[in-house]
């Protein structure tokens, strides 16, 4: 029988992230001793507070549908977040809870973007981002950035990537894989090229903003002109370590959110209702009762570096936010290790894979070419062995 399955599936790439895990995970399955830096995940548990907030909506019977949009109290608990933390002033009926942030980003793509429409996409960006734009029909644009960057793009790059069918830009401050956050002297430098273009609406996904060292993350939305054009996403997963209760928000223009709650009502309605419920007690939490997290990845971050830099051909930068390094190996494209031709990242990440037994991600799956992204969302004892491995294989 011929193969059935739509173009659109057989157009969409496999998210690089999960099939590394899977990878990892298969492997680990026939008796290897596989250290995953592949997903970013935390590996703490979500904290107490959180987890007594779900038994007792367990024992006080919350098991009905839950509303398209989210529980009211909810929302209310976003907006006072989205209040305290953002300097942002959100209704209720701005707010749209989904499935996780991926759903809040989909939903938002499919109802802004028409087929042909363009989507600008500064450099490296989350994997599921172009794959998004993709089941839109519409076409991504990457607009690049290097490690010598920051990772960071600028006005005059942005303003030369805009052409006339320019629908969306997607930002990603702290941002998945780099780790790089935009300063707000930044963010209001690109915002002016952006005020020449009043058709483009911007997508700012936020849910790294809690994981920061010293350098807070400012909010697009915040940029007075930007407000009405500026969709700002959030999330559970990553600061609250609750990447399974799948939580996702954003705070939009109301007739944004509208339109999301109507594409949300046809896919999945409303959210899990437990999880809703523990929702708003992890929203109205200041963002010191997860600060450990916080410290700990800190750490972590700095153990990595400082192991890293030992190893000839790793260039570095030094990441304020998220949990991941994202190294340029460029040094090592041409080269032999271990009877192994490597032409590019994802030849050097399966090189770890197989020869070190250490999962990372190839940067070509975040449209950074010259890179790898390694999570450090893991033990520090994990780590340690990790780059020792890595060293060994590529001395």
């Amino acid at each position: 029988m011929s193969n059935a399955l739509s173009n659109r599936i057989n157009n969409l790439p496999i998210s690089q992230t999960l099939a590394m895990a899977a990878k990892a995970r298969e492997l680990k399955g026939q008796g290897k001793d596989i250290i995953s830096l592949s997903l970013g995940e935390p590996d703490f548990n979500t904290p107490d507070f959180i987890k007594d907030a779900a038994i007792e909506a367990i024992n006080q019977d919350y098991n009905s549908y839950t509303p398209v949009d989210g529980y009211v109290e909810l929302k209310e608990a976003i907006c006072e977040k989205f209040k305290r933390d953002n300097g942002l002033t959100y209704k209720p009926n701005q707010i749209v809870v989904s499935t996780g942030a991926k759903q809040s980003i989909a939903n938002i793509a499919q109802v802004l973007l028409n087929p042909g429409d363009e989507v600008l996409l500064p450099a490296p960006y989350w994997v599921s981002y172009s794959a998004i734009a993709m089941l839109c029909e519409a076409k991504f644009t990457e607009i690049p950035s290097s490690i010598d960057s920051d990772f960071k793009i600028t006005p005059a790059q942005l303003e030369a990537a805009i052409t006339s069918k320019t629908k969306m830009i997607f930002f990603n401050s702290p941002n998945n894989p780099s780790g790089s956050i935009y300063s707000e002297e930044e963010y209001r430098a690109l915002a002016k090229v952006l005020e020449k273009h009043p058709d483009i609406y911007i997508l700012s996904d936020e849910i790294y903003e809690h994981i920061n060292y010293g350098t807070k993350p400012f909010s697009f939305a915040a940029i007075e002109n930007m407000y009405d054009r500026t969709i700002t996403v959030n999330g559970l997963a990553k600061a609250f370590a609750m990447t399974g209760w799948r939580i996702g928000f954003i705070g939009a223009p109301e007739w944004i959110a509208k339109a999301c709650t109507k594409m949300q009502g046809q896919i999945t309605s409303g959210t899990n209702c437990i999880a809703q419920r523990a929702a708003i007690t992890a929203v109205l939490a200041e963002p010191s009762k997860v600060q450990y997290m916080v410290d700990e990845f800190k750490t972590r971050r700095d153990i990595v570096l400082d192991l890293l830099g030992n190893i000839e051909g790793f260039k570095l930068n030094i990441p304020e936010g998220a949990f991941y390094i994202f190294p340029d190996i460029s040094a090592f494209f041409g080269k032999t290790i271990k009877g192994k031709e490597i032409k590019n990242a994802n030849d050097f990440s399966m090189l770890l894979l197989e020869e070190a037994n250490v999962a990372t991600v190839t940067g070509d799956a975040f449209g950074a070419p010259n890179c790898i992204r390694m999570s450090y969302a893991a033990s520090e004892l994990q780590l340690h062995e990790a780059v020792k491995r890595i060293k060994e294989v590529l001395s």
